[in-house]
């Protein structure tokens, strides 16, 4: 059970890490530092997107229309921060 429960946290922190790129390289695109005409920036955002959107579009029809900013990116990463610090610690406590 151990192994599941370390195994969850790797793959959390993975998750947290793609959302981290996905926000700074869309950042970049949007203040044009990088240009979307590129065929590799094009990709990963396109590929980063299609990872990610399956997590925000619940968010996005509870979260209000703030157009220029998306909060479901942010509220990913708290939910992913409350699942690592309290909820799988507990159920570590739990079953060990």
């Amino acid at each position: 059970m151990l192994a599941l429960i370390q195994i969850l946290q790797i793959l959390l922190n993975v998750l947290w890490w793609i959302i981290f790129v996905q926000v700074i390289l869309s950042i970049l695109i949007s203040f044009n530092v990088v240009n979307m005409h590129n065929d590799f920036v094009r990709s990963l955002y396109t590929g980063l997107e299609k990872l990610t959107d399956p997590l925000y579009r619940p968010l996005r029809r509870i979260l209000p229309d703030t157009r220029p900013l998306d909060f479901a990116p942010m509220a990913v990463l708290v939910i992913i921060l409350i699942l690592q610090t309290a909820i799988i610690p507990a159920i570590a406590r739990a079953v060990l």
